[in-house]
């Protein structure tokens, strides 16, 4: 390699590598949803009035309720603005513990069909509940629901234990699948805030903190875990086996590099990626979701790789190309997956705008990369193709000669004849 092709290497190279140095990321969204209405100025149109009614702090909810401490029964109406009728909502009072396990629910969505409400109740078990109808713990009666104008509400009359006066309450909507089924609500944003402590004398409402408070600090640390291990460091993985493999005097360096940017990056999103991901689905439930299917393909095509080292055949084996073939052909797959299978997780986890901007920015630098180097390395890479060798060059030489050599002996034997048959005619002497 000449002196001029190693500095424009090293030149790239450091780069690179510094690309993310340069790029930044912002967090910070704005949004501007408009001034939400009071609801003190709502009125139902079944005519029901309630004493008290609060603007709840996400998800464009507000509750309107009455409540006789003495018996404990509590009429309510929950509604959501702002919604698509093929959405569900669900209000609920947790009458032992904050958060979702154990809440008892009333559940509302529009028959996809006939548009009729429907609505009922669902005590939440299980973090993989799918709201499926069930009693709750405690009284309920009156449970009917309303969809006008993009908003849906629930009305219901609850029989609270006599003397209650603080409550745990959360509420929630999410998308209505086909055959009316409930689809998964958002994990990310407002969704994971929808919860409050509910004083039912003063009306006063206290955001708390979720037995999940935490789930979307570990959702961004399980998408910058594996964003960093399977989205940049595998990748970098791959081009240091492609483009400094063909470098006599980079041999073996290449190899030890590419073996430490892809156990690292598998390592990092066992621990980090895997892990987190095990986190959320005890906390919350499995879910059998693409992005879910596609990581687990990858960490077991990532770990067919790390095993397939263990029989790799020497240089010489005639069983070498073979292997070769499928090492290379499953880690571009890996790789396309898990740039794929990121992109996906910025669609769940919602982040700001600059991350999804800076990961591109990376990827589109790995990609010119790959471009100027494949450029760079054509002639040493597929001259071959279009070069015939020697060794083809002289036979063709050769045959084109044996040929040329036939013919004149061909025409050397045939002119002769056809000059003594053109006399013949001509004088009619034989």
């Amino acid at each position: 390699m000449s002196l001029s092709s190693r500095a424009i290497l090293v030149l790239m190279c450091f780069m690179f590598l510094s690309c993310p140095l340069f790029t930044t990321a912002t967090t910070t969204t704005t949004t501007d949803q408009g001034p939400q209405p009071r609801c003190e100025a709502h009125i139902f149109n079944n005519g029901k009035h309630y004493r008290s009614c609060k603007d709840l702090p996400v998800l464009d909810s507000f509750l309107h309720f009455s409540y006789a401490r003495e018996t404990g029964v509590l009429d309510v109406a929950y509604r959501h603005a702002n919604l698509e009728s093929s959405s569900w909502i669900a209000w609920a009072i947790n009458p032992t513990k904050k958060g979702m396990l154990g809440a008892q629910c009333l559940v509302a969505y529009r028959n996809s069909t006939s548009g009729v409400m429907r609505a009922y109740t669902s005590s939440i078990n299980s973090y993989a509940t799918m709201l499926q109808e069930s009693p709750l713990s405690f009284g309920v009666s009156q449970v009917s629901a309303e969809y006008v104008d993009g908003e849906m509400t629930i009305f219901a009359t609850l029989v609270l234990p006599p003397n209650t006066t603080v409550v745990n309450h959360l509420w929630q909507d999410g998308p209505l699948k086909g055959g009316d089924r409930l689809g998964m609500h958002a994990m990310s944003g407002d969704h994971l805030k929808s919860m409050s402590t509910l004083d039912l004398l003063s009306g006063q409402v206290t955001a708390t903190k979720s037995v999940n408070g935490n789930m979307l600090l570990v959702k961004q640390i399980h998408g910058l875990v594996n964003t960093v291990s399977w989205g940049i460091l595998m990748p970098i993985g791959v081009m240091v086996a492609r483009y400094m493999k063909i470098y006599e005097t980079l041999d073996p360096t290449w190899f030890y590099v590419h073996v430490i940017c892809q156990l690292t990056g598998y390592v990092a999103g066992l621990l980090g990626g895997l892990g987190t991901a095990i986190y959320m689905a005890y906390h919350t439930g499995m879910r059998s979701t693409a992005h879910t299917i596609i990581g687990i393909l990858i960490f077991c095509l990532g770990l067919l790789q790390i095993l397939a080292l263990k029989a790799r055949p020497g240089k010489d084996h005639k069983y070498r190309t073979y292997w070769n073939w499928y090492h290379h052909t499953v880690g571009y797959v890996v790789v396309v997956l898990s740039v794929y299978n990121i992109y996906k997780g910025f669609v769940i986890l919602q982040p700001g705008s600059g991350w999804k901007i800076a990961y591109t920015a990376i990827i589109c630098a790995i990609g010119a990369f790959a471009i100027v180097m494949e450029m760079l390395q054509f002639k040493k890479r597929w001259g071959g193709l279009f070069e015939k060798k020697p060794e083809d060059q002289e036979a063709n030489q050769s045959g084109f000669a044996n040929e040329i050599s036939n013919f004149e002996k061909r025409w050397s034997d045939k002119i002769p004849e056809d000059l003594e048959a053109n006399q013949i005619a001509s004088t009619g002497v034989v």
